[in-house]
């Protein structure tokens, strides 16, 4: 089965972190392919000019093919008329001295430092014209290992950037010490445990990482959709399948009030789950406190179903799930990743015990007592 959508990568992080310094990067780097590139202002993008070959009203065209247009208003607005570009012949009228040009591969959004990434993921996932032509490839946060720490300190909007990126891309760490970067990504990962996090100077050697990243997609290898559903380490600390609940010797280290609003959890079921507890659990879940849900997602087996699915969710809004057809290995675990606001480690370890609890109790079988009838 393929996915005919384009790939959109929603390029976070926090002011002055390194965000246009990377993406100039990817937009110079010939094997990054020609990408669509909202921005929200071009004054405050700091793109490369060797890179600009023709501008026209709020679309400017690269050299390598790419497109790069600003939000002046209504995003869905903004990828529809991208999207319209695309159709055969519309990007060779924009070329400059009509010199055909190749309809670009992906989309690339690079937020404001201070814009919080729920509501762009939740414009991708219910549009209906986003919804039908484009996916979520992956949420990228760039962090800055000179500055980051403070600004974890300070700004709520960091801490959540953070907690929602599926790679975290560390800047500056050219500048700083080695124990300082080993310092800042500790604490990077008590927020976000499942995220991979890579270093990079100037945006070196990264255009290749920032592609892929999501596991909702049909073609997606088990490898793949294993890792972006990881959560925290299910083998330590004294909660053990609920590690994310458990205080780890890192966590203690960061006291702030910003880090401690952020809670992560997962949970491993080694056997297929009843549909209807998979839906009690999550529908509750939502109910309760789904603005508080930054992310949830995972695999998930279901009784009498052989294939698997993955599926990922954005506070009250869910994408479609994905069905793995291609499923190799007799690995049958259900694994379930929940990244939370302003909700505590009790509470997530309550709801995921709610979740066990109802697949023991559906397990067990029904005892009847023996009555004797005079």
């Amino acid at each position: 089965m393929t996915d005919t959508r384009i790939p959109v990568t929603l390029l976070t992080g926090f002011l002055g972190a390194g965000k246009t310094t990377l993406l100039n990067a990817v937009l110079g780097d010939p094997s990054s392919g020609r990408i669509a590139v909202i921005v929200n202002e071009f004054g405050e993008t700091g793109l490369d000019h060797d890179l600009i070959a023709h501008a026209e009203d709020d679309t400017i065209l690269m050299r390598s093919g790419c497109l790069c247009c600003s939000i002046r208003g209504d995003l869905s607005r903004t990828i529809a008329g991208l999207l319209r570009r695309r159709a055969p012949g519309a990007l060779a009228r924009l070329a400059r001295g009509g010199k055909q040009a190749t309809p670009f591969d992906r989309i690339v959004i690079e937020t404001t430092g201070l814009a919080d990434p729920g509501p762009i993921l939740q414009t991708l996932q219910v549009d209906p014209v986003l919804a039908r032509q484009t996916r979520l490839d992956g949420v990228v946060t760039v962090a800055d290992a000179a500055n980051g720490q403070a600004t974890l300190d300070a700004q709520f909007e960091a801490v959540s950037q953070a907690a929602m990126a599926d790679l975290i891309v560390l800047s500056k760490t050219d500048l700083v010490g080695t124990e300082k970067v080993a310092e800042f990504e500790a604490r990077l990962k008590t927020i976000n445990p499942g995220a991979r996090i890579l270093h990079a100077v100037r945006g070196e050697s990264m255009p290749g990482q920032l592609w892929g990243l999501s596991g909702l997609r049909p073609d997606a290898a088990a490898a793949d959709v294993l890792a972006w559903t990881r959560g925290p380490d299910p083998t330590t600390g004294p909660l053990a399948n609920l590690s994310g609940l458990a205080q780890s010797a890192a966590a203690t280290s960061f006291p702030s009030l910003h880090d401690a609003r952020i809670g992560t959890a997962s949970i491993v079921l080694d056997d297929p789950i009843p549909a209807e507890v998979f839906d009690i659990w999550l529908d509750t879940l939502i109910k309760l406190r789904g603005p508080d849900i930054l992310r949830v997602k995972g695999i998930v087996f279901l009784e009498g179903i052989e294939t698997p699915f993955v599926f990922h969710g954005v506070q009250h809004v869910f994408d479609p799930p994905v069905p793995l057809h291609d499923w190799q290995g007799g690995d049958r675990r259900s694994r379930i990743v929940v990244i939370a606001r302003d909700i505590s480690r009790p509470e997530l370890q309550r709801s995921l015990d709610m979740l066990r609890a109802r697949l023991k109790r559906d397990a067990e079988p029904i005892q009847f007592n023996e009555v004797s009838i005079p």
